[in-house]
Order: C-alpha cells, then sequence, then structure tokens
C-alpha cells in the first residue's frame, strides 16, 4: 500500500526538506477570497489587453518600427511574462487549496526574477534611447542600429538569466524546516528567507547585492540620461518643443519611480519585519498595477501611438465601407 506523501522530507539528521508549501495569500478572511479574486482578474485582463495591443500596435504600423518602440514591445512582453507567472497561481489559490510544490515555486522565482531583472535594464536601454534623440538627434539614426538595439535586449535578457540564477540558487539551497506558510501571494526571496532555520545572513547579502546592483546601476543610468534630457530640453527655445520632451520624460519617470522604489524597500531589507509586513502591497504595486498601468504610460499619452491608433482605426473603417459597398 503506498504510504502518503509527507509536506517535509528528510534532509539531515537536525533538518527536513519542504516537498510542499502554503501562501497565505493577502488575507484568510473568507468574505474578501471573492472580492480579491475579482480584483487580480481585472487587473490581469487589463494588463494582457493593454500589453498585448501595444505589441500588435507596434509590428503592423511601420512607422512604430523605430528603437523606442521596439524596446516598448520588449517592456510590454517582459510585463505579460512576469505578470502571468504570478497572478494566474494567485487566482487560483483564491479558488482552491493554496498549496505550491517546491519545483513550481523555484521556478516562479526563478522566472519571474528573470522577467523583473530584464525589465529593470530595458527601461535603462529606453532611457539611453530618449538620451540619443533628444540630446544627439544628428547621430540618433547612426548610433541606434539595429545591431545596437539588438545587442542591448540581448545583454538585458543575459543580464536577468544570471542574476536569477545567482538569486534562485542562494535561496532553495537552504533548508526550509521553519514552517511551510509562505506570508506572501507568491514565491518571493524575503518571505522565503524567513522560512528557512539556517544562518541566512549570507544569503540576504547575496541576495541584496544582485538586486541591489541590477536596481542601483539602472537607476543611476537612467537618472544621469534622463539630467541630460532635461538640460538639453531647457535650452529648447520651443515651448512646445519643451512640453512634449517634458511630458515623455515625467511619464517614463513615474513609471520608473513606482517600479524600482517598491523593488528597492522588498530587496534591499530582506530580513526586516517592516518589510515582510507590508511586502505584499509594494510586491503587488510592481507585479500588478505597473504592468497595468504601462500600455497608458508609455503608449496613450503618445502622439506617435495615437496617431497609430487612428490609422489602424481608419483603416478598419474603410475596409468595412468597402465590403458594405461591394454586397450592396
Amino acid at each position: 500500500m503506498r504510504k502518503p506523501c509527507n509536506l517535509f522530507m528528510v534532509y539531515s539528521d537536525n533538518y527536513t526538506f519542504a516537498s510542499e508549501f502554503i501562501l497565505l495569500g493577502f488575507t484568510n478572511r473568507e468574505d474578501l477570497q471573492v472580492t480579491y479574486f475579482v480584483l487580480f482578474l481585472a487587473i490581469y485582463v487589463v494588463t494582457l489587453i493593454g500589453n498585448l495591443g501595444v505589441i500588435m500596435l507596434i509590428r503592423t504600423d511601420s512607422c512604430l518600427h523605430t528603437p523606442m518602440y521596439f524596446f516598448l514591445s520588449h517592456l510590454s512582453l517582459l510585463d505579460i511574462c512576469y505578470s502571468s507567472t504570478i497572478i494566474p497561481q494567485t487566482l487560483l489559490n483564491f479558488l482552491v487549496e493554496k498549496v505550491i510544490s517546491f519545483v513550481q515555486c523555484a521556478t516562479q522565482l526563478f522566472s519571474f526574477a528573470t522577467c523583473a531583472t530584464t525589465e529593470c535594464y530595458v527601461l535603462a536601454a529606453m532611457a539611453y534611447d530618449r538620451y540619443m534623440a533628444i540630446c544627439n538627434p544628428l547621430l540618433y539614426s547612426v548610433v541606434m542600429s539595429q545591431r545596437l538595439c539588438v545587442g542591448m535586449l540581448a545583454g538585458a535578457y543575459l543580464a536577468g538569466v544570471i542574476s536569477s540564477t545567482i538569486h534562485t540558487v542562494s535561496i532553495f539551497r537552504l533548508p526550509f524546516c521553519r514552517s511551510k506558510r509562505i506570508n506572501h501571494f507568491f514565491c518571493d526571496g524575503p518571505p522565503l528567507l524567513a522560512l528557512s532555520c539556517s544562518d541566512t545572513h549570507v544569503n540576504e547579502v547575496m541576495v541584496s547585492a544582485v538586486v541591489g546592483f541590477n536596481v542601483l546601476s539602472t537607476t543611476v543610468f537612467i537618472l544621469v540620461s534622463y539630467l541630460s534630457v532635461l538640460s538639453t530640453v531647457l535650452q529648447i527655445h520651443s515651448v512646445a518643443g519643451r512640453h512634449k520632451a517634458f511630458s515623455t520624460c515625467a511619464s517614463h519617470l513615474v513609471s520608473i519611480a513606482l517600479y524600482y522604489g517598491c523593488s528597492l524597500f522588498m530587496y534591499l531589507r530582506p530580513g526586516s519585519r517592516a518589510s515582510l509586513e507590508h511586502g505584499k502591497l509594494f510586491s503587488m504595486c510592481y507585479t500588478a498595477l505597473t504592468p497595468a498601468l504601462n500600455p497608458l504610460v508609455y503608449s496613450l499619452r503618445n502622439k506617435e501611438v495615437k496617431g497609430a491608433l487612428r490609422r489602424l482605426w481608419g483603416q478598419k473603417c474603410l475596409k468595412k465601407t468597402r465590403q458594405r459597398f461591394f454586397n450592396i
């Protein structure tokens, strides 16, 4: 007769190894489960529709085949990927038992960390693109070649994979015997470190160092790029030109500040109680809200994207008119 699977497997003489975890989610109150389910589902639908719409629009409109929108399309792809890594599992946990296997948990952390880190470097690449377009417009088409853009993007994905590998291995090499309950709605680094029964100081330092390097280095690069842009914009005599540049940069910086601020709070203080207690709300900002808002911030406030939408709508209307005409 087959024995039932235990939640903990033997790890050594003194430790046990968790084969499964329980995600506590946002709340244990049954009356709020449906409310949170509807909220997350609505955010996820908006994220998918908005980012898929951006990708399709950029691919179909030749006027948007520029470096800026090349990076924007991949930013939308990353938003879809790392939201899809977390939110579907979260939605499932609102309806059924909140159990996730060890392998699923490690895979979720690796996938999320890869997408999140890659996004940091894509945002930095977009900042560099704006710097070249505004500060060095005569050299823009030469410097921002297809080869450079592809190379920058490949480097961003490579940095994401390397960083997430270090991040995941440093956490999941630890024994988890303190508890099986993760005080979070997905498998994130700080809540997992809190479950380990061994000394996690070195692991916390490693996680903070990896995340800190990625976030701080790209933040400094983005700030330097936009400060150079700001200096150039202030020298523009045209009021309309200054307003256009300020509008673009301000919208980018708002999204970047929200994404980076929440990430820094969570990962540069991985062992603090404050970060664990407030971590769910901060994690919701960069895993759910930011991907849903990015299409609005980067696209719908952009005149070129609005023009592409009008052209697409005009083509559809013209096609329908022709079909009606010939059917008559």
